[in-house]
């Protein structure tokens, strides 16, 4: 049974498409299919992937029942990595489907008539907690929430957790959180420890073992269209983002939730 995963956090800057592009390429280097879905209208996952044609069929055309799922989905550079894209377009679809009947569970329904041969499918949300991350909170089995190693980090994982909270009483019951993932970890300053203690106290075991540095690497990576393990392979980064898909292996093996 494929297993879909939301990466969200109504903040920016956390690191949430970073997460998104090169953990899904880092599964697929573990040779298991994975279907990337760019639920962001700001499209950073489709662009750093190297897609920047026009017209193409995207995630907005499947939620207003324009295509199909299958039209949708792309190759990308990765054999066993696949992607449905974003447009600027998607801004538009939390208006025109407030009117559509059951609007929360049209993602999950979209997915679910998709091809069945993925292993993995995750969802790279906007930096909002509207119409679309709600979609794919929906659509989820479960959520990793990346969280930048700065000075407020817990406020904005709380008003998450609210969120959360929400959706599995009301829309989805078996939502669970994968993990919190520390983000933009620099051990050379007190603030990223301080930060990084504070979050694991307060969360245990549901915070990442696996810890993603501040690397320059995997902040250009995107800007040539290119995951961490295309562009430097030896970085620091693509080992953190490796870890991390290793990890999430190691606990779907075992069960742990």
């Amino acid at each position: 049974m494929r297993k879909i995963i939301a990466i969200a956090n109504q903040k920016g800057g956390v690191g949430k498409t970073t997460t998104a592009i090169n953990l899904s390429s880092a599964l697929a280097i573990a040779e298991k299919n994975v279907l990337l879905i760019d639920a962001d209208p700001q499209s950073n996952s489709t662009r750093g992937l190297g897609i920047y044609q026009d017209g193409l069929t995207s995630l907005y055309n499947i939620l207003l029942d324009e295509a199909s799922f299958p039209d949708a989905i792309l190759k990308t550079d990765l054999p066993y990595l696949s992607i449905v894209t974003s447009d600027i377009d998607l801004i538009g679809a939390e208006v025109e489907l407030v009117d559509f009947a059951e609007r929360e569970y049209l993602l999950k329904r979209k997915i679910e008539a998709a091809p069945s041969n993925y292993d993995f499918v995750i969802i790279d949300c906007p930096p909002s907690l509207g119409l679309l991350t709600v979609n794919s909170l929906v659509a989820a089995n479960s959520v990793i929430i990346p969280v930048q190693c700065e000075y407020l980090a817990l406020e904005g994982i709380k008003l998450l957790l609210e969120t959360l909270e929400r959706v599995k009483s009301y829309l989805n019951s078996m939502l669970y959180i994968e993990g919190i993932l520390l983000t933009m970890y620099d051990d050379r300053t007190n603030l990223s420890r301080q930060v990084a203690e504070e979050i694991r106290s307060h969360f245990g075991d549901r915070v990442f073992r696996t810890v993603i540095p501040r690397n320059v690497r995997l902040g250009e990576a995107p800007s040539f269209g290119k995951s961490i393990f295309f562009y430097d392979i030896r970085s620091k980064g693509a080992e953190a983002y490796l870890n991390l898909a290793e990890e999430i292996l190691k606990n779907e093996e075992k069960g742990i939730r």
